[in-house]
């Protein structure tokens, strides 16, 4: 059969917000380049939104316009089902009826993927249907393609990310400008970089759930959000930013999967979102804004870095259109041959543990608040010592410099790879020191060498 007389894929709609409104119109602009590529059309032949007045403004006569979700999966003429509801409950289902009536899907949904992944995942094999979510993980930039088709030769070692641009641009606009947490986030929400309800976003919830997709393609586990250790950059100071940066370092929320070897053997995944410091030197230390980044160590390729826009109507759209293209060329194709939904084949998915966070390794910061006498320092390195954590680097600040107060210091330690349960042991035990006159700051270092 001819390329002319293929015929069109036709599309269904569930949402048209955002990224909908986005991905209506690239398919509408670049329709040729797109059939060119795809070796067929691609049509939006539906879309369901519950503010039907909305759809109809953005799609006019181009599709049929539904409130009823439902009505697009019972449509037979429809062969992809595109979610961009969002959120664990409808959404769910309504992707399971899609699956279970035999219809691909693409979903930008990282937190319905992250979480039933797995259940989702299993259906789609069972019915022998397409599950693509490129746009799920950092927006227009092609991150999963990269990791699950382009690095496929390569053993990875690990993954990066700063994968939330909310959270990246606070923690550029508190660095720039010397300014707390809580007045960036209200500058931020202003500026609509925020969310009026923004606590997926600063509390690492959304980072985690792309971090456990890209986990789960570049180590073929599975999806395991309820394993990711998951902190937010809620209780991060200007303060610390400053003195990171003093040291040579950026903080930056990121997103890490690792494996972890002992003695040439691999035991395990670390899996965890967090602030981390970050050397300067690294282009990933100088995304600034609401850009996000994802760098991918690879025993054949050796490092690569992926940037680009994270979020927004058209780049999420590109990947959502990039989605589609992929099922028009392989519509036609035996399930076998097509690239497996977490790069990996289902038979071949590794057993191996996300380790929990007492059993991570990695460097630290720490900043302690210190009575300004003689023998807090040695009292505080012996107790380091007595963990076996040795010691990179001690700065002392004056006393002048932190408070204006002669009698009190603020003490920075960089300390070299250590397990947290470690550090864990020693922050408690110098945590009790009387001379130690506040919470102890504890941040996590990357080298990303």
């Amino acid at each position: 059969m001819s390329q002319q007389q293929l015929r069109p894929v036709k599309v269904g709609l569930l949402g048209i917000g955002t990224v909908g409104g986005g991905t209506f119109t690239v398919l509408q602009r670049n329709q040729e380049e797109i059939r060119r590529r795809a070796g067929r059309g691609i049509e939006i032949a539906m879309v369901a939104d519950l503010n039907t007045e909305r759809a109809k403004e953005v799609v006019g006569n181009a599709a049929q316009v539904v409130a009823d979700a439902r009505a697009v999966i019972a449509n037979p003429e429809i062969d992809v089902v595109v979610e961009l509801i969002g959120g664990y409950g409808i959404a769910k289902a309504l992707v399971l009826e899609a699956i279970a009536a035999g219809k691909h899907v693409v979903t930008a949904n990282k937190a319905l993927l992250a979480v039933h992944g797995t259940e989702i995942f299993a259906a789609a094999r069972a019915k022998g249907v397409m599950v693509a979510f490129e746009a799920a993980v950092a927006g227009g930039i092609p991150i999963i393609k990269a990791l699950r088709e382009g690095l496929t030769a390569n053993q990875i070692q690990w993954v990066a990310g700063i994968i939330n641009g909310t959270t990246n641009f606070i923690l550029s606009e508190m660095r720039d400008k010397g300014l707390d947490f809580d007045v960036v986030l209200k500058e931020a929400q202003r500026l609509g970089y925020a969310e009026a309800d923004p606590t997926f976003d600063i509390e690492g919830v959304d980072a985690a759930h792309k971090a456990t997709i890209m986990s789960a393609i570049a180590f073929g586990v599975p999806v395991q959000f309820d394993k990711a250790h998951v902190e937010g950059i809620t209780k991060l100071s200007a303060t610390d930013i400053k003195y990171a940066e003093q040291l040579g370092y950026r903080i930056k929320l990121l997103g890490i999967a690792r494996r972890q070897e002992v003695n040439g053997k691999v035991v395990g995944i670390e899996l965890r979102t967090h602030p981390t410091l970050v050397p300067m030197r690294r282009l990933i230390a100088n995304v600034e804004g609401a850009m996000n980044a994802v760098m991918v160590q690879g025993d054949a390729v050796g490092t690569t870095m992926y940037y680009g826009k994270g979020a927004g109507s058209e780049p999420t759209a590109s990947a959502v259109v990039a989605d589609l293209v992929d099922i028009a060329r392989l519509i036609d194709a035996a399930p076998a041959a097509r690239v497996p939904y977490l790069a990996f084949q289902p038979d071949s998915m590794s057993t191996l543990p996300i380790l929990p966070i007492e059993d991570v390794v990695t460097s630290f910061y720490l900043r302690l608040r210190v009575a300004d006498k003689a023998g807090v320092l040695a009292k505080i390195t012996g107790i380091l010592a007595e963990q076996g954590i040795s010691i990179d680097a001690v700065i002392q600040r004056e006393a002048d410099e932190v408070s204006g107060e002669g009698n009190q210091t603020d003490l920075i330690i960089l300390t070299h790879d250590t397990k947290e349960g470690a550090m864990n042991q020693a922050v408690a035990t110098m945590q009790a020191l009387p001379t130690v006159l506040a919470p102890i700051v504890r941040l996590r270092k990357e080298e990303l060498a």
